[in-house]
């Protein structure tokens, strides 16, 4: 067997794994690291695709799910459905998602919301310049953050989280019973 044949094997025997690693990509972690001390978070005014504005601090009194995202980002992409999940199942006025996108389009981003397998029913800001998510000092995308009813930053993470996983609904229950 010569080199090219040897190469073209190789390749042939690769594939598939590539293939399978693309169709199917790693379980999302549930994780959310502890923020000690609390931080409080910044505040800000965003608007979504109609021109509403939210502001962080009306959300006092409440458990914030603060998640900055954008569309190309796969991980973020994958997460969507179960932030929905979890809105829907905790379904409480003491608990708001807010879904911060970085820099795109309200048209490209609406276009998106189509194609996900989920009914987005949470808030989609846009920070168009960028400057919450550098406030908030994210590093990458997804960043969460998890607010409490005083205002303070107490957990984050930093890339794709199943956030409609028991342990998560677990922290945001006993961050809303305090």
């Amino acid at each position: 067997m010569n080199r090219n044949s040897r190469g073209l094997l190789i390749c042939l025997l690769l594939i598939p794994l590539v293939v399978n690693a693309a169709w199917n990509p790693p379980d999302l972690s549930f994780e959310m690291s502890p923020v000690d001390p609390p931080v409080t978070a910044a505040d800000f005014l965003l608007k979504d695709m109609d021109g509403q504005g939210y502001r962080l601090s009306s959300y006092r009194g409440k458990v914030v799910l603060l998640n900055f995202w954008a569309t190309w980002c796969p991980p973020c992409r994958r997460e969507m459905p179960s932030m929905q999940r979890l809105f829907q199942k905790i379904n409480s006025s003491d608990f708001m998602v807010l879904a911060v996108n970085q820099t795109e389009d309200p048209d490209h981003v609406f276009a998106f919301t189509g194609q996900i397998d989920a009914d987005l029913t949470f808030p989609i800001i846009f920070d168009t310049d960028s400057q919450v998510a550098l406030d908030y000092k994210v590093k990458g995308l997804p960043t969460t953050y998890l607010i409490d009813k005083q205002g303070k930053i107490r957990f984050q993470a930093i890339g794709g989280r199943e956030f409609d996983h028991p342990e998560v609904e677990k922290i945001i229950i006993r961050l809303m019973a305090e």
